[in-house]
């Protein structure tokens, strides 16, 4: 089974929660020992994760959540 970028970026929740198959788990680290993009991703998603559960409050800069939003639909859109 090969795993496109988009079939990880789908999954990449799963996989830090540990929360998938051990077959497509191991498709999944096939696909991030050769993708540096998909790897990225997963090591953003996971300081994303210690940033929201730390306690503490910061503030976003204004329009930050719109540019966010058109970015990622940008690279969805591009593959």
């Amino acid at each position: 089974m090969v795993l496109s970028c988009r079939d990880v970026w789908r999954e990449i929740s799963n996989y830090i929660e540990n929360d998938l198959d051990p077959e497509l788990r191991a498709h999944i680290e096939e696909h991030l020992a050769q993708c540096r993009h998909c790897t990225a991703l997963l090591d953003s998603t996971r300081n994303l994760i210690v940033l929201i559960a730390d306690e503490r409050t910061f503030h976003l800069p204004a329009g930050f959540s719109a540019r966010l939003r058109a970015r990622l639909e940008q690279e969805m859109a591009g593959g």
